[in-house]
């Protein structure tokens, strides 16, 4: 980048910040603050005792003056802007395989189906050992330079060398890239006869054809009447993903969330008339991890009184970053307002303290104890409102308040058992499994209610679990073990069914002892025990 395209980026964030719509710096202030950083850069340049990198400098400048702003002001080079925005365009292109690094060799763990990798027959348990003639098979490989070597332009080819299970030589796989789509969708099945689940990880371009989708498959095969939506963990993306999911739920013409900023006129997003889900029981999960987006759609509801929100305080992210692009093909995502649901709240956390501190939240939320305990929650008495039928008490200045409350699990049995997740030996476990019976597993459970009758964990495969944690450095602990036996059992279930069927299938395992989840179904069977909390009674 020229000295002057990087002066020119410095203005032009300069002028967002500081010289848009009547702020008190008029543009000469601008200008004056332009060139100063301008006469800055070039005496460094000339004059200063080391080598520099005016690049980095200017960079480091930029991302300096957006984290005095706010938490969520932020700065995006110019190689990070395409990949930030795959997940949330809904694609990205390459040869469509999810995979893992397993014993040093790439393993496809599943295809995307009628992806390019399935058409030319690439199959589950095939390992990759050499991309466009160069071996990438016991060379320490990570997942990032997997994505360097498969991932590339719709329409251009890489050629595969392909060890498989049962042949004697290599396959050669000639695979030509496309589009390769991100589901924003991890889950939809049904909990029981009448209400079904259904587990948003991100507010994608297409997040809602999926909840189309997902909604139009559960009518078909059941009398759906009721729906727990899970947006636990999500945190968020386009506030257009988000209206436009609240609008399944609410009626015609009813306010979801609003906009609003010093240099950003009021924008109201309301209903139409047109939802697949106005009527009936339903339930929102949410978490620390839910923000943005997931806050919008959990404060729509819970203001109109809709739907019950079940779990603990959501994040508290209320403000709105708008895209800037700035000369050299970076950008900036500024904050230009905050968003307010219906009652009128915005559910933001403080910020004065500084981004350090801000990121300290979640920290802060285990210490003083109110991931564990409701009465452990500090509520901002000085941000009330009310919802718009009951007359609810809300509160805003700090995430969403869930209805009811459902603590962490604070077990102390439970730190071996995330020791062994966080060394991933559970999941690489299966992975042993199913590189040795894959075709066993297809032949003895062609679907899965067979799989789910007839298979059983074993504790010899416990066993190998834990001896490869012990590898790992995590010492065997026989009262742990005992205690987190069941829950390495699930989930070993659980990532063969992953693998073997889907992932919606991964989770109907692992929900099936969900505090949460169980205690959606149980107020909304419970007779009258749904209207008697949303009418604040």
């Amino acid at each position: 980048m020229s000295f002057r395209n990087k002066i020119t980026c410095f203005s032009i964030l300069l002028g967002l910040m500081l010289g848009a719509g009547g702020s008190e710096l008029k543009a000469q202030d601008v200008q004056n603050s332009t060139a100063k950083f301008g006469r800055l850069l070039r005496l460094i340049d000339s004059y200063y005792v080391d080598t520099t990198n005016v690049d980095d400098l200017t960079e480091k400048a930029i991302a300096e003056v957006l984290r005095g702003l706010d938490p969520h002001s932020v700065y995006i080079s110019k190689a990070e802007v395409e990949k930030m925005n795959e997940p949330l365009q809904g694609n990205f292109e390459g040869v469509g395989i999810s995979f893992n690094v397993f014993h040093d060799t790439l393993m496809i763990v599943t295809t995307i189906p009628g992806g390019p990798s399935e058409k030319v027959g690439l199959r589950s348990g095939d390992r990759i050992v050499s991309v466009d003639s160069k071996n990438i098979a016991g060379i320490g490989l990570k997942n990032t330079d997997v994505y360097d070597y498969l991932r590339g332009k719709k329409g251009t080819k890489v050629e595969l060398k392909v060890r498989r299970r049962g042949e004697a030589n290599l396959l050669d796989f000639t695979v030509i890239r496309d589009k390769i789509p991100i589901n924003s969708l991890d889950a939809s099945y049904m909990l029981n006869d009448n209400t079904g689940y259904i587990k948003l990880n991100k507010f994608s371009a297409t997040t809602t054809a999926e909840f189309f989708d997902a909604i139009k498959a559960l009518k078909a095969t059941s009398k759906l009447n009721s729906l727990v939506l899970d947006l636990r963990g999500n945190g968020g993306g386009y506030l257009t993903a988000a209206t436009e999911l609240a609008d399944q739920f609410l009626s015609a013409f009813k306010l979801i969330v609003y906009t609003q900023g010093i240099h950003a006129e009021k924008k109201e997003y309301s209903s139409t008339a047109l939802g697949e889900l106005e009527q009936g029981k339903l339930v929102v999960l949410i978490d620390e991890g839910s923000a943005s987006a997931s806050e919008i759609v959990a404060g729509a509801i819970q203001d109109w009184d809709r739907g019950l929100v079940i779990g603990r305080r959501s994040y508290g992210k209320g403000l709105v970053q708008q895209p800037f692009p700035l000369t050299d093909g970076s950008m900036i995502r500024l904050t230009t307002a905050h968003y307010y649901t219906p009652s009128g709240r915005c559910i933001q956390k403080p910020y004065e303290k500084g981004v350090d501190e801000y990121q300290k939240d979640f920290m802060n939320r285990i210490e003083n104890g109110e991931l564990f305990s409701k009465d452990s929650i500090t509520e901002n008495k000085t941000q009330k409102y009310a919802t718009k039928i009951s007359n609810r008490l809300v509160y805003g200045g700090g995430g969403i308040m869930p209805d009811l409350f459902i603590p962490l699990d604070t077990s102390k049995y439970f730190v071996y058992y995330n020791n062994l997740n966080r060394k991933n030996v559970i999941n690489t476990g299966k992975l042993d499994i199913m590189d040795a019976n894959r075709d066993s597993f297809k032949q003895n459970y062609p679907d899965y209610k067979s799989y789910l009758n007839n298979f059983e964990v074993t504790d010899e495969m416990v066993e190998k679990i834990l001896a490869a944690g012990e590898k790992e450095g995590v010492k065997r602990d026989e009262k742990s073990i005992e205690f987190a036996r069941p829950f390495m059992k699930r989930q070993m279930k659980a990532l063969i069914a992953g693998d073997l069927f889907s992932v919606s299938h991964y989770f109907q395992i692992m929900n099936a002892e969900d505090d949460a989840i169980n205690k959606a179904v149980e107020v909304i069977k419970m007779k009258g025990e749904y209207e008697k909390i949303l009418s604040g009674k």
